[in-house]
């Protein structure tokens, strides 16, 4: 974890060099006061400055954020990285130019990098965090379409008389297909399969 070690003629204003240093807040960090300061006869004369030594909490958010930068740099990739997070999830969206190498065919670059950052960053620790990647807002657009694809499918399957059977998919993927299908009382849809290569049935009701 990262640290820094400041003096000052205060704890503050030690601490307060510490954060700018840092760029971080007093919520972010830990102090720890190596030495109080210390003042001669009748306090006339300062004697020892403030010592505290800073550092910086770890985190899911920082975590993640710390192994992309990582990830981006051995790949020759300049990315911009947001994250924000609640309780539950840390949201991390990118955005650069030629980012398609990191979504790949239908986006299993991106799980397959969601996948291993949700691994890395929660491995060992208590408190575990779902972590969502997006790369400017690719993951709505990819919905969207699925729930067009959806609609049009279910509709064959109604007309044809007989099931329609979907490309391997996600199991987010699949999600939102059965999703954009559940309120249909002309069909219905069933997964089968191992993964990864599980698919969607769109079968029509008799």
């Amino acid at each position: 974890m990262k640290f820094v070690e400041k003096i000052g003629k205060t704890v503050d204003e030690a601490v307060n060099q510490a954060l700018k240093e840092l760029n971080a807040t007093t919520e972010e960090v830990d102090v720890e006061v190596l030495e109080e300061p210390s003042r001669g006869i009748l306090g006339l004369i300062k004697v020892k400055p403030a010592r505290v030594k800073v550092t910086l909490k770890d985190s899911p958010l920082k975590r993640a954020s710390g192994l992309l930068k990582s990830i981006f740099k051995t790949m020759d990739l300049d990315v911009n990285i947001n994250i924000s997070e609640n309780d539950k999830i840390v949201f991390v969206d990118l955005e650069g130019t030629d980012l398609g190498i990191l979504i790949g065919r239908r986006g299993e670059t991106l799980d397959a990098l969601q996948y291993l950052l949700n691994l890395a960053v929660n491995k060992n620790q208590e408190i575990r965090k779902k972590i969502i990647i997006d790369i400017e807002g690719y993951r709505d657009r990819r919905e969207k379409t699925l729930q067009r694809l959806a609609l049009k499918l279910a509709d064959k399957a109604r007309q044809r008389g007989r099931n329609v059977v979907l490309e391997p998919m996600s199991s987010q993927e699949r999600r939102i297909i059965h999703t954009a299908l559940q309120g249909r009382d002309d069909i219905y849809t069933f997964s089968e399969g191992e993964e990864p290569y599980r698919k969607i049935i769109i079968s029509p009701k008799k």
